[in-house]
């Protein structure tokens, strides 16, 4: 209890030194007033039409919602470029609404009592914001094929799901029962959404109504629409569907690439996870004109059908060249991001680092330990340090993009300091499972690792995702005494460090106070091996 005290008192603190100026515009977003708090979202079902050429939206979200407290006043967000034609609760017409940049407040003319289900209709229309460079940047993404026809795709990640239609644009909250996507199209053209596939409607008017089911909860971000001349690619791995949507022109190529890496990738995920999370909706990978998204059960898919990214490897090894990256990668945001979920963007490491970590994973499973060692200590080159891999805390602002890379360093590091890979592995299974369909924070994170593990290894995780220190093994030698300790830490900081000596593998317990270990006097300070391979330090001979 005392740990678990001290643990939230240091993210408090970290977080208050880490302030600076933001704007009600941003804590609109990011945090969680008691008009957010109020009400629990069931439910989404949206039902829109996309015209490519105008680059237009128009249609309404129903949101199906439980009251937790008493309120006359809720808040729901849609970006202020996008206008609201109306909005209805249940039975009754025209309900009064406020705008506070991309937040509204809905004033309901009698007070909702806790525990009550209601259902509220917006409708919207407006051209929504387009991405500059999707998906590092949040938006629509309106442009042709090879053969001119119209392809579209949304990626809003960090930018939020209220740039194109209106919810509860909040980590905290998925919609418990799922959502319906409904998204009607020039006739020709094909949208694919989330979940399971219901029909198709000529609506008579030169569109068609494609309809979608999503049957789990789903983070709003994850929410999309696809849309092309699409080809539908059909196949089963053990009883879980495997769907993909490829333009026309590339469906023997698509055939042939996603039978190399999809089914041994979901043999390796499914042994070291737990089961495909979103069963019930199945899996589909669907061709975008961006590179990727992890959009749940409807992975966005545009490393155009080469190895690597993009044909490279981001390691800088080579050892990251027989697997397509997307594919592996974005798929791993089924179980840590989109099954286990963050309750605040800051806390996107939770996301990144364990789905950047998946990458090593299949890799071990597929090549074994040493190749998964080598792409991961590789992808070292990537960290800049430049900012903690935690941000800001209810302004929606994501820590650095060291999430990623020194993420998945973190999470070797914590498996080479708990030194017992059937432990490890079944840790990893065990979070996966344990927090599956959840929302959680880093509090959560590190106290399932101290309990499952048995250690205590609060400090590591502070250190790597809360300061850009990078910890030293400094080694001096007097005589026949080895002299060691840590340096560049916070003052409590504590891990051991495996070396070898004369071929002799030893195990040091250390900390920031110097520590002594006798040893050959003629042993020189290089001969020291320290294993850097499975712990992510830097080391300093004096």
């Amino acid at each position: 209890m005392k740990k678990t005290i001290l643990l939230s008192l240091f993210l408090f603190v970290f977080n208050q030194m880490k302030a600076q100026e933001f704007s009600r515009k941003d804590s609109l977003q990011g945090g969680l007033r008691e008009e957010r708090t109020c009400y629990d979202v069931l439910r989404y079902d949206l039902d829109i039409r996309i015209d490519p050429e105008k680059k237009w939206i128009f249609g309404s979200n129903t949101i199906t919602f439980k009251v937790d407290d008493d309120t006359n006043k809720i808040q729901v967000d849609l970006f202020e470029n996008m206008a609201i034609d109306g909005i209805t609760l249940d039975n009754m017409p025209k309900i009064e609404f406020t705008r506070e940049y991309n937040a509204f407040f809905i004033h309901f003319p009698k007070i909702l009592k806790k525990g009550e289900i209601h259902k509220l209709r917006i409708s919207y229309y407006g051209n929504p914001i387009i991405a500059k460079n999707a998906p590092w940047d949040g938006g629509f993404v309106f442009t042709k094929d090879k053969k001119q026809n119209p392809w579209i795709g949304v990626a809003v990640q960090g930018t939020g799901a209220s740039l194109w239609y209106p919810c509860k644009d909040s980590q905290t909250d998925e919609p418990d029962n799922g959502a319906s996507i409904k998204v009607a199209v020039p006739n020709g053209l094909m949208n694919v959404s989330n979940g399971r596939f219901l029909g198709s409607t000529d609506l008579k008017n030169g569109y068609t109504r494609w309809d979608w089911e999503v049957k789990n909860p789903i983070n709003n971000y994850d929410i999309t629409v696809n849309i092309a001349d699409y080809v539908h690619i059909h196949d089963n791995h053990e009883g879980l569907d495997l769907d993909y949507y490829v333009l026309r022109y590339n469906e023997e190529t698509a055939r042939k690439h996603f039978d190399n890496d999809v089914k041994p990738m979901m043999n390796c995920f499914q042994s070291k996870f737990g089961k495909y999370p979103f069963f019930e909706d199945g899996y589909k990978l669907v061709e975008t004109p961006y590179l990727g998204m992890e959009h749940q059960s409807a992975v966005a898919y545009g490393n155009k059908y080469k190895k690597g990214y993009l044909g490279m490897d981001l390691s800088g090894t080579g050892a990251g060249l027989f697997f397509d990256y997307i594919t592996i990668h974005e798929t791993g945001h089924e179980w840590f991001g989109n099954s286990i979920t963050s309750k605040d963007i800051a806390d996107m490491w939770i996301h990144e680092g364990f789905t950047t970590y998946t990458e090593t994973v299949f890799i071990e499973c597929i090549k074994g330990y040493d190749e998964a060692i080598k792409y991961v200590n590789g992808q070292a080159r990537n960290v800049q340090n430049n900012r903690p891999i935690i941000g800001q805390f209810g302004v929606n602002r994501e820590g650095s993009g060291d999430m990623y890379y020194k993420g998945s360093l973190l999470l070797n590091t914590i498996r080479h300091i708990i030194n017992d890979d059937v432990k490890w592995w079944k840790l990893l299974y065990n979070y996966s499972e344990t927090y599956k369909k959840q929302i959680i924070d880093t509090k959560t994170v590190i106290d399932f690792f101290n309990k499952e593990s048995g250690l205590d290894l609060t400090s590591v995780f502070l250190q790597y995702l809360t300061t850009t220190k990078i910890p030293k093994l400094v080694l001096s030698k007097k005589g026949n005494k080895l002299n060691y300790k840590w340096e560049n830490v916070n003052a409590d900081f504590k891990m051991p460090i495996d070396i070898i000596i004369n071929e002799k593998p030893l195990r040091l317990q250390t900390n920031t106070e110097n520590q002594e270990l006798k040893i050959d006097k003629k042993l020189l300070l290089e001969e020291i091996y320290v294993k850097t391979n499975q712990f992510y330090i830097k080391v300093e001979r004096k």
